[in-house]
């Protein structure tokens, strides 16, 4: 096992995918997601209609969470004797939704913006998972490569999975800084003076993944 976990992860290369066609034949290579060697685990892709992505964010003086959704274009999960192996996703940072779709002052606008995530530049973030620890059967801490805004930083959350009948379910939770991916807007570490207009610096994905063989 270790041998075939040495050699996924050799093979295992995250980047941001190309969002147009202008790019030279180079540059497109560099921008892909690399195959995974098809002789490890067996493959079970993602459903995209149900899974999801619940973010969670909130202003530093204000109790009140924001919170809305983002969903997956496509991804795999890797399974061996009915356990987590590795697997990729694709997140399309167009998709974002505001939880409160009648509030028609949703900041989604804002959240697509260069002060954010700039979708129109960064249209798709990626996780690749690195490293699976097993706690008991269903519970496991994950470690992967989460990229957005082009730029990837390893991390490592906790999740829950169930494989049954061709069938996985799997939830998780991470919180980041993202002003560790670039994103400081009204960042108390790089603005002074902002009292309650201050972001909090951290942000909470939930995530919601099912995959079918």
């Amino acid at each position: 096992m270790n041998n075939k976990l040495s050699l996924f992860y050799l093979f295992l290369v995250i980047a941001p995918l190309p969002f147009g066609c202008s790019k030279s034949v180079k540059e497109e290579t560099k921008n892909t997601i690399a195959a995974i060697p098809v002789s490890y685990g067996e493959k079970y892709k993602v459903d995209t209609s149900q899974s999801v992505v619940t973010w969670i964010g909130t202003m530093v003086l204000s109790p009140e969470d924001h919170i809305g959704y983002v969903y997956l274009s496509k991804g795999e999960l890797l399974i061996e004797k009915g356990q987590l192996v590795g697997g990729t996703a694709e997140i399309d940072m167009n998709s974002i939704e505001y939880g409160d779709k009648e509030n028609k002052n949703t900041p989604v606008k804002h959240l697509k913006s260069p002060d954010y995530f700039d979708v129109e530049k960064f249209p798709i973030s990626t996780i690749a998972i690195t490293k699976v620890d097993s706690v008991n059967s269903k519970n496991i801490q994950i470690t992967g490569n989460l990229t957005i805004k082009g730029v990837t930083r390893s991390v490592t959350f906790p999740a829950v999975i169930e494989v049954k009948d061709g069938i996985v379910k799997a939830t998780g939770k991470i919180i980041i800084d993202r002003t560790q991916w670039g994103i400081r807007y009204r960042s108390g570490k790089f603005y002074d003076n902002l009292a309650d207009q201050a972001v909090s610096d951290n942000v909470e994905f939930q995530i919601k993944i099912v995959a079918r063989k």
